[in-house]
């Protein structure tokens, strides 16, 4: 029964929680991390580690998914960033920083937008693709709603393994100037699987499921200053309660279609192991990280990170920040494997995931799901 609370005369809300509201509960016999397994798979494709990267220019370069492919993840590729407006990127990035660091965020944002009003060159995008494809990692690329019927078709040329249709806040349906988007028509028309997010609650979920979706994406993005949505949009996601309401939509959508399993990507809010662990015990198949891979020395944005939205032309939705400087950013390897010198979760982020898993008895991500929670007073 869901919690409500009144907040004034005839106006009540849903009491929710965030990951740091919860606890995770060890009530099961121990085991060794080494007999624990974190692999999941998305539609005809295993992954090692339940990570994918948040489709941002400041983490997923060509190399970067490359990269975290060849550790067991997925690199998302933005579709409609500079790896598919401009051929130098890597200089518009240091331009970018620098700007950042000189002249402030806003500063920086506008660079941003006025990097983003170039126009979208597909042979830049498709050169992306080919080089991320011929490393024989998985290759995912993002696209908007607002895009995803006209970048889609040569994506899918170029040889995607996978499209992640993917916006601040989506429905089953995209009203916009032209042609509205209805995604079940669009994913059954197409040949590849599709991930679709970010939602907020079980009914949306529900509706993403119902059109085909392999995996729904909770959520708009890391936090911690990064992610301004709550600032201009004055919404804001309760992760632990999203990723419950989500999973709760996946078994009643298993239920509708009588075996049919969609996966659930919890994206925001996820900064440390800890985190991480918390989102899959709430129901959570995998993460889409941000901040926690900006440490990463292959990372492009050189410790610097900025969500995708915060290019919006008109209402951005990010702000770029540093989250390592030169000395303290580290190889992806040891951000996902360790060894770490780090207590507070933001190294070795498989290894203390595996170590919740061992030490509240579970050998497996859906078993895990299962752990028992406490909620803090």
């Amino acid at each position: 029964m869901r919690d409500m609370v009144e907040i004034g005369m005839g106006r009540t809300a849903r009491r929710t929680y965030e990951l740091d509201d919860i606890d995770i509960v060890p009530s099961r016999r121990t085991r060794s991390s080494k007999q624990v397994s974190v692999a999941w798979q998305l539609d005809a494709y295993r992954f090692e580690i339940p990570f994918l990267a948040h489709p941002t220019d400041a983490l997923v370069s060509p190399r970067f998914a490359i990269e975290l492919g060849k550790a067991g993840g997925l690199g998302v590729i933005n579709g409609e960033g500079l790896w598919a407006r401009h051929a130098d990127v890597e200089a518009k990035i240091q331009q970018l920083t620098e700007v950042a660091e000189k002249e402030g965020t806003e500063a920086a944002v506008a660079l941003l937008q006025e990097l983003h009003a170039a126009p979208m060159r597909p042979e830049l995008l498709a050169a992306a693709v080919a080089e991320v494809r011929a490393a024989g990692v998985t290759t995912a690329v993002r696209v908007s709603p607002q895009n995803a019927r006209a970048l889609t078709p040569g994506l899918v040329q170029a040889g995607i393994d996978l499209l992640v249709v993917h916006g601040t806040i989506i429905s089953a349906e995209h009203v916009g100037d032209g042609e509205p988007l209805n995604l079940k028509t669009f994913i059954a028309e197409l040949d590849v699987p599709v991930v679709a997010g970010g939602v907020s609650d079980h009914r949306t979920a529900l509706h993403l499921m119902r059109t085909g979706a392999a995996g729904v994406i909770v959520g708009y993005g890391s936090m911690q200053g990064a992610t301004t949505t709550n600032e201009v949009l004055g919404i804001r996601l309760p992760m632990a309660t999203a990723i419950a309401d989500a999973a709760a939509a996946r078994r009643d959508y298993l239920d509708e279609t009588g075996g049919r399993y969609v996966h659930v990507i919890a994206d925001g809010e996820t900064l440390s192991s800890g985190h991480i662990a918390k989102a899959i015990a709430c129901g959570a198949d995998a993460v889409m990280l941000g901040v926690p891979l900006s440490l990463a020395q292959e990372a492009p944005g050189a410790g610097w990170y900025w969500p995708s939205a915060a290019a919006h032309p008109s209402v951005p939705r990010g702000a770029l920040l540093p989250y390592a400087i030169d000395e303290e950013r580290v190889p992806l390897a040891q951000v996902l494997e360790g060894p770490s010198n780090d207590p507070f979760g933001s190294l070795n982020l498989v290894g203390g995931l595996r170590r919740a898993m061992a030490k509240t008895g579970y050998s497996d991500l859906k078993e895990f799901q299962k752990v028992g929670l406490n909620i803090r007073v």
